[in-house]
């Protein structure tokens, strides 16, 4: 159904291109609709990422995210849902002081934001803009910003993101984002290993940094890769994925 939807959607915007370019929000559901669309909302989504297991279910308007580690004093999970956020060790639970919980919850956030894009970047918090187009490793690229509201953007609200969509089949392939904690910075990745998995698809990323500390503008981080003017800081890897669809 999601091929139907984004065909659907790439049909529209090609019956109504002759006026003008598409809107971020119509580039943005139509790389959500090519990379999963509504199997997002009704799946259950397994992965291992930097030594923590990682769990994603949503079905019927619910959801839950949860991670799951172990050390020395025995096996952690915190699990972040519709209902709140709650902590166990060795499967008992345990209280968290809230300033710690908003820490872990924002940690939670963070890794399946990255590993689930393109979606939610239509979420009511976002603000959409279209910067244009622009070439990358010989392919047209729709380029758009997001930056978000204050109510319900979360505590790193202050964040910003561009994001490159295919023009062709919109498929999210490179991203950058400036970011204000431990001192703020910029990163730009570039997406690698694509792969299906039941229906959604998923990516890994060269993270790259500015190569010197003279300020790049964060619009222009896609130039300066083209120049070599970054380098290569760490690689995000998802590892053991698993996709599950709900049934009900």
């Amino acid at each position: 159904m999601k091929k139907i939807a984004f065909w659907f959607t790439t049909l529209f915007l090609a019956l109504n291109g002759c006026k003008n370019s598409p809107t971020a929000n119509e580039i943005i559901e139509s790389a959500i609709n090519y990379s999963g669309g509504e199997l997002y909302n009704n799946s259950s989504i397994f992965f291992e990422f930097r030594d923590k297991h990682y769990e994603f279910l949503k079905m019927n308007g619910s959801w839950k995210m949860s991670r799951s580690f172990s050390d020395s004093i025995g096996l952690y999970k915190d699990i972040y849902s519709s209902k709140g956020f709650q902590r166990t060790i060795n499967d008992s639970l345990i209280q968290v002081h809230d300033s710690m919980a908003v820490k872990y919850i924002e940690s939670i956030n963070s890794v399946f934001y990255f590993a689930l894009l393109p979606y939610k970047l239509n979420d009511e918090a976002v603000i959409s803009e279209f910067l244009g187009q622009e070439e990358i490793s010989s392919s047209l690229y729709y380029k758009v910003k997001i930056k978000f509201k204050e109510e319900g953007g979360g505590i790193d609200h202050e964040d910003e993101f561009i994001y490159w969509f295919d023009s062709k089949d919109y498929s999210l392939d490179y991203l950058a984002y400036s970011f204000q904690v431990n001192g703020g910075g910029k990163r730009f990745r570039k997406a690698y290993n694509e792969r299906i998995v039941n229906g959604i698809r998923f990516v890994d990323y060269e993270n790259y940094k500015p190569m010197e500390e003279t300020e790049i503008p964060l619009e222009k981080l896609g130039i300066a890769f083209k120049e070599e003017k970054l380098e290569l800081l760490s690689k995000i890897e998802l590892k053991k994925l698993e996709v599950n669809q709900v049934l009900f």
